[in-house]
C-alpha cells in the first residue's frame, strides 16, 4: 500500500507500513529538514528534565488551607511605674576615716600584746606592753632628787627665818640675810626643775603602756613579743583603721559637677554603696567632701561620701559600686533594658497588643541604669513589652508569648534563651 504527501509542493512517495513510515525531502528543503530535526531534539531534552526534576521532588503535599504565618517565639515584661531615682554611678574605694600606725615613743622590749588581731577596739584599750623597769628606775631616782632638794630648801627657809630677826640685834649682818634670801630661791627653782624632770620620765614611763588613741579595727601585729622597737622603727607595732563612720572616694566627670553643685546646695545628696555585681546594697550615706579641684589629666573630680557602716559591710581599701542620688522621678515609667532597640529613626521597643500582635513603639529614654530604663514618652503604665525575641518582627506579626516576665528592681530581668523558628523578614529587627 502506498500514501502520498504534498510537502513544498512535490509528491513523497511512502514506502510500505511494515518499513517503517520514511520521509523524503527535495533537495530545496534540506534546511528546514535541519532545523525541524533541531528543534525534535530539544523537545526531548525538556521532556527529560521536567520528568527528572518530578521524580526527585517527589508526591506534592496535599494543600492544608491554612496560609496564616505562625507565631513569633517572644518573652515580655509590663511597664512598671513607680518611684525612680535619678543616680550617677561612679567606681568608688572605701577609705578609712582614720588610719593609725601605733609605734612605740620609747625603746625597749615588747613584753606583751593585749589585743586580739582583727578585732575591734576602743579609745584607751592597752594594746602592749613594753618593759618599764629602766623607765621605772629614772622616775624613782627622779622623786629621791626632788625630796633631797625639798629637804634643803626647808632648811634653808628656816635658817633665814632665824636671820631676820637676828639682823635688829647686830647679831648678823643684813648681807648673810640676803645672801640666805637668795639661797632659799636657788633651792625654789631647783625644786621646779626636779619636778619638771620627774614629770617628763613619767611620761615616758606611761609610754611603756601603749594604748589605742581611737575606736577601730587593729590589723596583724607587725612585730612579736620579745622584739626591741624604739621610736625609730617606721612599719610600727600595728595599724588601726576606724570603720565607724567610713569613707568612700569617687570620681565623676566635670561635666557632671553644675548639676552635683547645684542639687547639693538644696541639700545633702543621697550616696548608696552597692557589691560591684550590684546585687546587693551595702550602706546608704551621704555626699561629704567635693574635692577643690578637677583633675586635668582625666577630667574628672574627686568627691566623697560618708556612711555609718553600722554592721561593717564597708571595709578599707575594697571597691564598690557607687550611686550618687540627684533627683527623684515619682511616677517613672520603666522596662528591662533588653527591651530597648534602636532603629534609624531612634530608640523604640516593641509593645503586644491585646490580640496578640506586635507593633513597634518609639520611645524616649531619660536614663539606662543596672539593667532597667526610665522611659519619658512612648508607654503607659501596664503595657507589654517584648524582652527578647524581637528579631524577625515586623509589625503587626503574631506572637507567642513564652513566659512573662517579672520586672526587677535594681538587677537586669532574667531573659531565657529562645530560638526564632521564623526565618528573617524585612522591617524593624535589631
Amino acid at each position: 500500500m502506498h500514501l502520498s504527501a504534498a510537502i513544498a509542493g512535490s509528491p513523497i512517495p511512502v514506502g510500505p507500513a511494515t518499513a517503517g513510515p520514511r520521509v523524503r525531502f527535495p533537495s530545496a528543503g534540506r534546511g528546514f529538514e535541519m532545523r525541524w530535526r533541531a528543534w525534535v531534539g530539544i523537545g526531548a531534552i525538556v521532556i527529560v528534565a521536567a520528568s527528572g526534576f518530578i521524580l526527585l521532588r517527589g508526591p506534592a503535599e496535599p494543600a492544608t488551607g491554612d496560609s496564616t504565618p505562625s507565631a513569633t517565639p517572644v518573652t515580655i515584661a509590663p511597664v512598671v511605674q513607680g518611684d525612680v531615682p535619678i543616680e550617677l554611678d561612679a567606681l568608688g574605694r572605701v577609705q578609712a576615716a582614720n588610719t593609725v600606725i601605733i609605734r612605740a615613743q620609747v625603746a625597749g622590749q615588747v613584753q606583751k600584746f593585749a589585743f586580739e588581731e582583727g578585732q575591734a577596739v576602743v579609745a584607751g584599750q592597752l594594746l602592749a606592753q613594753i618593759d618599764p623597769r629602766p623607765y621605772q628606775a629614772t622616775v624613782d631616782q627622779d622623786q629621791a632628787t626632788l625630796a633631797r632638794d625639798r629637804a634643803n630648801l626647808a632648811n634653808a627657809e628656816a635658817d633665814l627665818r632665824r636671820y631676820i630677826p637676828l639682823v635688829g640685834k647686830g647679831l648678823v649682818s643684813t648681807q648673810q640675810v640676803d645672801t640666805q634670801r637668795a639661797l632659799v630661791a636657788q633651792l625654789g627653782a631647783t625644786i621646779a626643775a626636779d619636778q619638771a624632770v620627774l614629770d617628763r620620765d613619767q611620761v615616758q614611763l606611761g609610754y611603756t603602756s601603749i594604748t589605742a588613741p581611737s575606736a577601730g579595727i587593729a590589723g596583724l601585729r607587725l612585730v612579736d613579743v620579745g622584739n626591741v622597737v624604739g621610736p625609730a622603727d617606721q612599719n610600727g607595732l600595728v595599724v588601726i583603721n576606724q570603720v565607724q563612720p567610713i569613707y568612700v572616694l569617687f570620681a565623676l566627670a566635670q561635666a557632671d559637677l553644675p548639676e552635683i553643685k547645684i542639687r547639693a546646695g538644696k541639700g545633702e545628696l543621697t550616696v548608696e554603696a552597692w557589691s560591684q555585681d550590684n546585687s546587693r546594697k551595702l550602706d546608704t550615706g551621704g555626699l561629704s567632701v567635693i574635692n577643690n579641684q578637677v583633675d586635668a589629666t582625666s577630667g574628672t573630680v574627686m568627691l566623697r561620701g560618708t556612711f555609718p557602716n553600722p554592721h561593717d559591710m564597708l571595709w578599707p581599701g575594697a571597691f564598690v559600686s557607687i550611686r550618687l542620688v540627684l533627683d527623684v522621678q515619682h511616677g517613672g515609667l520603666t522596662v528591662p533594658a533588653t527591651a530597648l532597640q534602636r532603629g534609624p529613626q531612634g530608640t523604640y521597643v516593641w509593645t503586644v497588643a491585646g490580640d496578640g500582635t506586635a507593633q513597634p513603639t518609639a520611645v524616649t529614654v531619660r536614663q539606662s541604669r543596672h539593667g532597667q530604663v526610665l522611659v519619658s514618652s512612648g508607654l503607659s503604665a501596664g503595657e507589654q513589652v517584648v524582652t527578647n525575641g524581637q528579631y524577625g518582627l515586623v509589625p503587626g506579626a503574631h506572637v507567642a508569648v513564652q513566659n512573662a516576665e517579672p520586672q526587677q528592681g535594681n538587677a537586669p530581668t532574667p531573659v531565657q534563651s529562645m530560638r526564632n523558628t521564623q526565618t528573617n523578614r524585612v522591617g524593624f529587627s535589631p
